[in-house]
């Protein structure tokens, strides 16, 4: 393995890329409220293309320089982190015991995953499909945490089944969401359930039927985006929303 794959040859190349034009959009777009960092996030300014393509030249650091990335206060920092082990665990040849190591690495420091973009960039691989052989009891912890990024986490996860028409857990984790106070957890989960009646429609409509009238708005706008125009109807009446 070369040797300047470690976290601070990734940092001094991450600096090369910053952009004084990059960083006044993201401070306006989080200036907005779209964003909910956690305290104490750095941004540098750095297009996600060129962090994702930097990402790309160091997908064979180790785990303890991945872990150092993600102790950074620097948000892309840690999304090279999450980044590298994104592609890491999209390696069919990648042997088991290492991809436990990112499994591990990803929920012990799920501290440092603090938004919903990290949590999106890696769940579905490092987590998602670890478990797809394996009991998945710990998605149920998360669903149940108090922390919204755990949370999200759950559910983000399952979108690894739904590309083999697993739909269990996304309708199991979705249902124990529903009282979630969070909109980025109902937007997650409403997605996540319009992706499921793809595989399950009868299912999805189940669902719909005995849960629209009194899940978020939110949720339920995202879950039903992909039906007929009567059928939304319908269910946004069952909510008084029309």
């Amino acid at each position: 393995m070369p040797q300047d794959l470690n976290a601070e040859q990734f940092t001094e190349n991450l600096l090369t890329l910053q952009s004084p034009e990059e960083l006044a959009k993201i401070q306006r777009y989080f200036k907005s409220g779209e964003g909910q960092y956690g305290e104490g996030d750095i941004f540098l300014g750095v297009r996600m293309g060129s962090l994702f393509e930097l990402s790309k030249e160091f997908i064979q650091m180790p785990i303890p320089e991945i872990e150092k990335l993600l102790d950074s206060p620097v948000h892309e920092l840690r999304t090279g982190a999450l980044s590298i082990m994104n592609q890491q665990a999209r390696n069919n040849k990648l042997p088991e015991n290492q991809r436990k190591n990112l499994f591990d690495l990803y929920l012990r420091r799920h501290d440092r995953i603090n938004n919903w973009d990290l949590v999106d960039i890696a769940a579905i691989y490092v987590i998602g499909r670890y478990l797809s052989d394996k009991p998945r009891d710990v998605l149920y912890q998360l669903a149940v945490s108090d922390n919204m990024w755990e949370r999200r986490t759950a559910i983000v996860s399952t979108a690894y089944f739904l590309k083999h028409h697993d739909v269990e857990d996304t309708f199991a984790i979705a249902e124990i969401l529903l009282d979630d106070k969070q909109d980025l957890i109902h937007k997650a989960a409403g997605g996540w359930l319009r992706q499921a009646g793809k595989s399950d429609r009868v299912r999805l409509l189940s669902f719909l039927d005995r849960y629209a009238a009194t899940m978020p708005r939110t949720f339920l706008r995202y879950a039903i985006e992909h039906l007929t125009p009567d059928q939304r109807d319908y269910y946004l009446k069952m909510k008084n929303i029309v």
